[in-house]
């Protein structure tokens, strides 16, 4: 392998070491003046995005890829706001998570920490090259990206002008650092880098995750597979369910937390489906449906095995119906992907069954599972969804991004 990820290694700790000691209000002006400058070179970034795209086209990328690709000044701004909103977020170096003494006179502190080098390996979305910044920044952490092939002239540019502003406001460019190489084996070698990578996300499609929960020495946390469900009980009210199957389907169908399965009670399946089929004809979504449900629906398709437990990424949508809650949590339990799902039901103790027994890092009630995102949870934006249980889960924001410290005072104790 020719690109030198040890040296990119070396320079983000150096980086590192510097950004762990800044204090807020100079990464908050960092910033701030990275969101500005990308709003100032949007006409510059576009145009390489047009690359980007025109490439994808001719190499027959789905709409869905082509979707997460395309940059508009809307979605740069976008991306702006959400450096800005970063920023104005509490700083989460250096709390204090407990405090107390010991009996032997030891006075112990608990403090926050950043974690070092984080590196970030992703597909087509350059949105996610200014959401990694932001949030690694903020953290006090260097970060290394790796974005996939298809997108490399627009990661280059947002990148660029990235680096140019921080290293404006006072610290090191080398904060980011984006890997230009985009051969697999660079992506390989970057799992592999012990020493110079302290955490490893992965974001994107299943095959991408598990490819680095697969192959990486270095610590990962496994994000991103959305096998998401909406689950229409008896009680529920249709009119909302629809609306709620209408956006969590097709507001992105391109995105992890978009729903990919609908199961609905066997006791309203005949209105609920009529209407939601009504619904999301608009969309021209594809209905892939069971056997109990295709009857119901004029031009649904009938369903394979393998449906259940896919994620599309597009606008298709598996239907399925169940006897009860009780088969519903079983499906989720057997199929989910431990991302996110939903309930719709008027019935407060069916939802607190649910609630309580679905294993997923967010479990929703009468709202669309869309809502899985950190800039919608309060956390400015997130650098994945995490779908496991150590050390974060669900959005990773600011304070996921960070470890802890032990400080120890004494008065000459020893043991």
């Amino acid at each position: 392998m020719s690109y030198d990820l040890t040296q990119l290694a070396l320079r983000a700790r150096t980086a590192a070491r510097q950004l762990a000691l800044a204090d807020t209000e100079t990464k908050n002006r960092a910033l701030r003046a990275a969101a500005d400058a990308l709003e100032a070179s949007a006409a510059e970034i576009i145009a390489e995005n047009e690359k980007d795209l025109a490439a994808g086209r001719e190499n027959g990328l789905s709409t869905a890829l082509l979707d997460r690709l395309a940059l508009s000044g809307e979605r740069i701004r976008g991306m702006a706001d959400g450096m800005r909103a970063v920023a104005a977020l509490e700083d989460p170096v250096g709390r204090v998570l407990e405090e107390f003494d010991r009996p032997n006179g030891l006075h112990l502190v608990k403090r926050t920490v950043p974690i070092g080098v984080i590196a970030v390996i992703y597909e087509a979305r350059p949105n996610v090259t200014a959401d990694s910044a932001a949030l690694c920044l903020k953290s006090g952490n260097a970060a290394i990206l790796r974005g996939g092939k298809e997108a490399i002239r627009s990661n280059l540019a947002v990148a660029k002008v990235l680096r140019s502003a921080i290293a404006q406001s006072g610290l090191s460019a080398d904060c980011v650092q984006l890997i230009e190489d985009t051969d697999r084996e660079t992506a390989t070698a970057l799992m592999k880098l012990n020493g110079g990578v302290d955490l490893l996300i992965p974001r994107g499609g299943a095959g991408l995750i598990q490819s680095v929960v697969r192959n990486a020495t270095v610590p990962v946390i496994e994000t991103g597979a959305g096998t998401c469900h909406t689950y229409v009980d008896k009680d529920a009210d249709l009119s909302m369910a629809v609306e709620i199957v209408y956006n969590a389907k097709t507001s992105r169908p391109s995105v992890c937390n978009a729903c990919e399965c609908v199961l609905v009670h066997e006791a309203v399946a005949k209105d609920f489906l009529a209407a939601m089929e009504r619904r999301l004809a608009e969309k021209n979504v594809e209905l892939r449906a069971d056997e109990k449900s295709y009857p119901l629906l004029q031009k649904a398709v009938h369903a394979t095995d393998a449906d259940w437990g896919k994620e599309y990424n597009d606008y298709i949508l598996a239907v399925r119906q169940v006897a009860g809650v009780e088969e519903a949590i079983g499906y989720i339990t057997q199929y989910g992907t431990g991302h996110s799902e939903c309930i719709v039901t008027e019935n407060r103790e069916t939802a607190q069954k649910f609630l309580r027994e679905v294993d997923a890092a967010a479990v929703y009630v009468n709202a669309s599972t869309r809502f899985t995102d950190g800039g919608e949870f309060g956390l400015g934006a997130e650098i994945g969804i995490s779908t496991q249980k150590l050390h974060a889960r669900g959005p990773l924001g600011l304070r996921e991004l960070t470890s802890y410290k032990y400080e120890i005072y004494g008065k000459g104790q020893v043991r």
